[in-house]
């Protein structure tokens, strides 16, 4: 959720917004052809609302900490033994070819996760790799065309990825095609626009909306935002920057029927490099971020009125997280930063039932700039990041 090189978010940039176009439609895996005559891509972000995941997910339930059983027999005597349940807990999976952070993660249709892009400190990687959950291992796979940062990467209903955008040492208009089956990355039709810390979502007819980024105009140019899909396939664009020190409460709906944009209720905290997250009952929760300080307040968007009402307070302010959404409903938020120098290892679940947030197993190693990924089979994966000193190699297990 947040241009330079360095470590430190996006944010500082002064450079200035960009405007919005989409993609009409989706290659088929043998052409490389552009994906329309209009472009803007995207995908939903790093930011975006997560997919909803399967029902074997390790989180079907948030553990009760203590269970209490009282054990008796025809004597007099009675004792009363505790059990603890076993918390969910991180455990490390191999390690990533490169350390990098400010990359993209993508699902791919055979279950492995495709890390691309990003930096390492030292150079705009062009590097990509795949990550097999059955094995824990990863690979290495076919190199971008171009090294790239702050981009958005969408997985296509043709099984393709969609890179797009981003920056390196000059803002982007280029999008790649990554092939699975051959592990080749092929350009494809460029942008209209320069642009990075952008989003992009999957619309229902396979066409694919790039919003906003730094170098736009929606109602409000913004960057370092976030795109939720509604249940009616609308997207709901929340927050952002516009400016070093402009900070947004407004918000907007991309009718993908009509191509247009209209303003919706603004949320009741200005906010950017929030996380967004559709929930089951097709709400959509925005959490934390920053405005002229970091945040642990969290709002609920109703599609049904258009407005916005608080939730409960997140433990710990934070911005550049991530949120995945399990099986369950729950929310989980992970990492982020509390401040430019200090990278969280905390991590917390959202019950949309109670509207409560509760504190759940650190990190192995605390990140920001990081990505999370819920597997097939119910485990988040974390990858890369920043914590602060080094940019991170390691990746781990929820």
């Amino acid at each position: 959720m947040t241009s330079t090189s360095s470590s430190t978010s996006s944010l500082s940039s002064t450079s200035s917004l960009s405007s919005t176009s989409s993609l009409s439609s989706t290659p088929s895996l043998s052409s490389t052809s552009s994906l329309s005559s209009t472009s803007s891509l995207s995908s939903t972000s790093s930011l975006s609302s997560t997919p909803s995941l399967s029902s074997t997910s390790s989180l079907s339930s948030t553990p009760s900490l203590s269970s209490t059983s009282s054990l008796s027999s025809t004597s007099s005597l009675s004792s009363t033994s505790s059990t603890t349940a076993e918390l969910p807990k991180w455990t490390a999976t191999g390690s990533l070819n490169d350390a990098r952070h400010l990359h993209t993660a993508s699902t791919l249709a055979n279950g492995s996760v495709l890390i691309a892009g990003g930096w390492n400190g030292v150079i705009y990687l062009t590097s990509a790799e795949l990550y097999n959950p059955l094995t824990g291992t990863w690979t290495t796979t076919g190199n971008m065309n171009a090294g790239r940062q702050y981009h958005t990467a969408t997985t296509l209903a043709n099984g393709l990825v969609l890179v797009a955008g981003g920056q390196n040492n000059g803002y982007l208009t280029s999008a790649e095609l990554y092939n699975p089956l051959t592990g080749i990355w092929t350009y494809t039709g460029s942008m209209n626009f320069v642009r990075y810390s952008h989003t992009a979502s999957m619309l229902a007819n396979g066409s694919v909306l790039v919003a906003g980024g730094y170098n736009g105009s929606l109602n409000a140019a913004r960057a370092v935002h976030t795109a939720s899909t509604l249940v009616n396939g609308s997207i709901l664009v929340a927050g952002g920057q516009n400016s070093v020190s402009a900070y947004l409460d407004s918000v907007e709906l991309y009718n993908p029927t009509t191509g247009t944009w209209t303003i919706t209720g603004s949320m009741n905290v200005e906010r950017y490099g929030h996380a967004a997250s559709t929930l089951t009952n097709g709400s959509v929760l925005v959490a934390s971020g920053q405005n002229n300080g970091y945040l642990t307040s969290a709002e609920l968007y109703n599609p049904s009125t258009g407005n916005w009402t608080t939730t409960g307070n997140m433990n710990v302010s934070r911005q550049l997280h991530t949120a995945s959404t399990f099986a369950n409903g729950f929310i989980l938020v992970v990492g982020g930063q509390s401040s430019v120098s200090n990278s969280l290892s905390s991590v917390e679940l959202y019950n949309p039932s109670t509207g409560t947030w509760t504190t759940t197993a650190n990190l192995i190693n605390a990140r920001r700039c990081h990505t999370a990924t819920v597997l097939p089979n119910g485990k988040v994966l974390v990858t890369g990041g920043y914590n602060g000193v080094s940019y991170l190699i390691s990746a781990e297990l929820y």
